[in-house]
């Protein structure tokens, strides 16, 4: 039973510079957008990845950490090969293969298994910040956050770049008690370290738990 971590947050807000401490054999990229990564370092990346992608690599679940990079537009990708189509099925079809994503990080992986969304945000017309979907009608089918435990928000002053790890009430963000600090440095391998810990998936503390 894998967990899918969602990461959001506005484009330059550091969602990608996050996997900058990543080694290259702890990680896979699925870069959806086929984007290059802010940094020098190159990790294991598929580039141009889709559903059919994603889901024949989780099962094979060879590594125990991936990131899909920028995961919203597996929903707008699918929508765009489909815009002549008229009606609502697209909406549900599009939905359900995010749902279906999900439920396979969830129900296929071994339970050590980490998948990192990264994902854009809007605002909502009462001006809270949640994940981007691909419209209100999307929206009325897929609430994106409440399939997560953890939500972070990626932000940045222009000088700090950050990861909020709770609410303040006008955001998605939110992750389980005393697992980090309300504000964190946008470093994905400290939050991945961080998630492990607090488990029991590292050996360290496995070994602890046998004391």
């Amino acid at each position: 039973m894998g967990i899918p971590v969602l990461v959001m947050g506005a484009s330059g807000s550091g969602k990608s510079a996050s996997l900058r401490n990543f080694e290259p054999a702890e990680v896979g990229v699925f870069n959806v957008a086929s984007k290059p990564l802010p940094f020098r370092k190159k990790l294991a990346t598929v580039n141009h990845a889709d559903y059919s992608i994603i889901q024949k690599t989780l099962l094979a679940n060879k590594l125990r950490c991936y990131v899909i990079d920028d995961s919203q537009y597996l929903m707008a990708f699918g929508l765009f090969a489909r815009a002549k189509e008229v009606g609502y099925q697209k909406f549900t079809d599009c939905a359900l293969s995010f749902y279906n994503m999900l439920a396979l990080i969830r129900e296929y992986t071994t339970e050590d298994t980490i998948v990192y969304l990264l994902h854009h945000t809007e605002r909502d017309d009462s001006g809270h910040i949640k994940a981007k979907t691909s419209g209100k009608m999307l929206d009325n089918q897929l609430t994106l956050e409440g399939l997560f435990s953890i939500v972070l928000l990626a932000e940045t002053n222009g000088k700090e770049y950050n990861f909020v790890t709770q609410s303040d009430g006008f955001t998605t963000a939110k992750s389980p008690m005393e697992m980090f600090a309300p504000k964190i440095d946008n470093d994905l391998k400290a939050v991945d370290t961080a998630i492990r810990e607090y488990y029991g998936f590292n050996e360290e503390a496995k070994n602890n738990e046998k004391v």
